[in-house]
């Protein structure tokens, strides 16, 4: 069983950065693959990044390509989320995920563990 604790969520203006975080417990951690992903009002959850943890290699969803940054640190079981030059279209809860093997999905039905979410608000 793998716990997911997300941080860092808030408001913050047009053009700001936020760093979201998420602490994972409870597992190997050389075996998963950790995603981002967000949910809007009225809308389904989407793919915003993922990051094997024994490679490191990175996926984003094209979107966020050159603005969000994902990594991880491993003595800390820690994994980041560095979002820059944010809009207001970027407004969502922010959710962790992990999922076991080590293929990246951008389909959330493809991760078996969450978080509980954190909201990132960007004002105009």
């Amino acid at each position: 069983q793998v716990q997911l604790v997300e941080s860092g969520g808030g408001l913050v203006q047009a053009g700001g950065s936020l760093r979201l975080s998420c602490v994972a417990s409870g597992h190997t951690f050389s075996g998963l693959v950790m995603g981002w992903f967000r949910q809007a009002p009225g809308k389904e959850r989407e793919f915003v990044a993922a990051i094997t943890w024994s490679g490191g290699s990175a996926y984003y969803h094209d979107s966020v390509k050159g603005r969000f940054a994902i990594s991880r640190d491993s003595a800390k079981n820690m994994v980041y989320l560095q979002m820059n030059s944010l809009n207001p279209e970027d407004t969502a809860v922010y959710y962790c995920a992990a999922r076991a093997g080590t293929l990246y999905y951008s389909s959330s039905s493809s991760y078996n563990y969450w978080g509980q979410g954190t909201q990132v608000t960007v004002s105009s």
